[in-house]
């Protein structure tokens, strides 16, 4: 099988690399920080010029038809280059949920400011108690003469403070944990009966929590299908968690390629430490799991565009898995290795680790993913004996 990058794909690696490499430096980075947004407009409007806004969302929904291999060019070079704005959260999961349940409508109206860069985004599926699991939701959506009335809460709603427009999932039937009655709806920032509490998160970025009280929608709220919003919601937390973990591997290469320059100038008895064996073999470490999590990004990315829910879900559960443990090796033993400077402020290395971090419970933790994956394997292998059976 062929890996190699066509020049289409060649040609977003080396804008993406051109931009952190021009326009965003470690100081640029650190003022943007310190923002409550945690993100600068023109930064933002960069990003619409590139054309990267619309990368990830169809055609048909108002975007530029790319894949999610393309996607994770652009994240993994934002990942690289500790680069803040809200992509992820905003165009690849909230934009891509539009695109797969919205109307043509919805779309139409949404799809387009997006693309332009003049709409912000967040999907509020996690509960307190999910863990994680987007089909445990509690938050409900009653019918009315007019619409529908939502009562319950959000947690770790990522780019919340942000949104100008919510993605929540509520239901109109089913009991929490199970796949069927959960529907989607478009809630406005000052929707009454709307109460959000924004902050900021590990790593950068922000994230809100939301409740909800009362909150009268009309029926054009509504994104797609009434108690079918599961399978689209699941498909966009798919690309998201795809694009995370390609934006990870672009932090762990950062983390490797400072650790090895670092390694081969600071000195000790007269020598780099680059020199001694302890240091060459960790570093040799660092490097395996940076090239194992290349090809756990890559195998994520293809399959995140599988129509087939079992192998595509193994795909992005394994992946996310992997890199969970990896980039905590990398991050460690880049901050290890710097020593005391490793987690200054003045250093993009502990800004690195943080990220990290971040990521590692963002979209599921290790442990949540390793189930995933075991459950989705024995599914595998019980329609491999059916099939077998038959």
């Amino acid at each position: 099988m062929d890996f190699s990058l066509s020049s289409e794909q060649e040609m977003i690696r080396d804008s993406v690399n051109r931009f952190v490499e021009k326009d965003y430096s470690f100081d640029k980075y650190l003022d943007t920080v310190k923002t409550d947004a945690q993100m600068q407009p023109k930064t933002w409007q960069q990003f619409a010029e590139f054309g990267w806004l619309g990368q990830p969302l169809s055609e048909t929904a108002g975007g530029y038809g790319g894949n999610a291999v393309d996607t994770s060019l652009i994240a993994e070079g934002l990942g690289n280059g500790l680069v803040l704005e809200p992509y992820i959260a905003n165009i690849v999961f909230a934009g891509n949920l539009i695109a797969l349940a919205g109307s043509s409508s919805q779309q139409e109206a949404l799809v387009g400011p997006l693309v332009e860069g003049n709409k912000q985004l967040a999907v509020a599926f996690a509960e307190r108690i999910s863990r994680y699991n987007p089909a445990w939701c509690a938050t409900t959506a009653q019918a009315s003469d007019d619409g529908y009335v939502l009562n319950g809460e959000k947690h770790g709603v990522v780019n919340g403070a942000n949104a100008e427009t919510f993605i929540v999932s509520a239901r109109t039937g089913g009991n929490a944990g199970e796949t069927a009655g959960i529907s989607l709806f478009l809630v406005d920032a000052n929707t009454p009966g709307l109460t959000i509490r924004s902050y900021k998160t590990l790593g950068g970025g922000t994230a809100a929590e939301l409740t909800l009280n009362e909150v009268t929608l009309s029926d054009d709220a509504l994104l797609g299908a009434p108690g079918e919003g599961f399978a689209p919601l699941e498909r966009a937390l798919d690309y998201a968690i795809a694009a995370a973990c390609a934006d990870a591997l672009g932090a762990m290469k950062a983390m490797l390629k400072r650790t090895a320059e670092y390694a081969g100038q600071r000195k000790q008895f007269g020598v780099p430490i680059g020199s001694f064996q302890v240091i060459q073999h960790k570093l040799v470490d660092m490097f395996i799991e940076v090239e194992q999590s290349t090809s756990m990004v890559l195998q994520a990315a293809v399959q995140a565009d599988n129509d087939d829910r079992v192998t595509r879900r193994k795909a992005i559960a394994g992946a996310k898995a992997y890199i969970n443990k990896s980039s905590k090796f990398v991050a460690q033993w880049a901050v290890q290795l710097h020593g005391g400077i490793g987690v200054t402020e003045e250093l993009d290395v502990g800004h690195y680790f943080r990220r990290l971090t971040g990521f590692n419970l963002q979209y599921g933790d290790r442990e949540y993913h390793l189930k995933q994956f075991a459950a989705l394997s024995c599914d595998i292998e019980a329609n491999a004996e059916q099939r077998a059976a038959a």
